[in-house]
């Protein structure tokens, strides 16, 4: 299965390297956020591989809501 990654966050990079995806840049914004917030009532405790999951899933989310938005 393909994972949709949003193409490059930055497309017009140094070398004609795209850099990071934007499901990468997505989810780095998603684990900024949990990392700021701490504990919640509604994850409990989370490990770090349980707020990167977490990071991730939210990523995804926004690329599919994204997709959405575009119509396609």
């Amino acid at each position: 299965m393909s994972q949709n990654n949003g193409g490059p966050a930055f497309p017009a990079y140094y070398a004609n390297k795209s850099g990071m995806s934007l499901r990468d840049w997505f989810a780095g914004m998603a684990m900024q956020a949990l990392l700021q917030t701490g504990p919640c009532n509604w994850c409990g405790k989370r490990s770090a591989d349980d707020s990167a999951a977490l990071a991730y899933r939210l990523a995804d989310a926004m690329l599919s809501q994204r997709t959405q938005e575009k119509g396609g």
